[in-house]
């Protein structure tokens, strides 16, 4: 066995690992950076809730049980 093959062989195996884990993390702290800025540029999401009426919810209500029945129970 050819011991310059072997070493090429795992030579390019962990610069392949490597640039994957290279992009897999600047993906992880760009999906982070993303979130962050978002947040700061949108209200929350509980400021949009508080103008929902009872009877709107009522409805949404009705109308989730009533679809819900016409499913089949696996």
């Amino acid at each position: 066995m050819d011991l310059t093959l072997l070493e090429e062989g795992l030579s390019l195996m962990m610069v392949g690992m490597g640039t994957v884990f290279f992009f897999l993390t600047v993906l992880v702290f760009a999906t982070i950076a993303m979130s962050r800025l978002v947040s700061k540029l949108q209200p929350a999401a509980a400021e949009a809730s508080e103008s929902i009426s009872r009877e709107e919810v009522a409805v949404i209500t009705a109308a989730i049980k009533r679809h819900r029945a016409r499913q089949p129970v696996e």
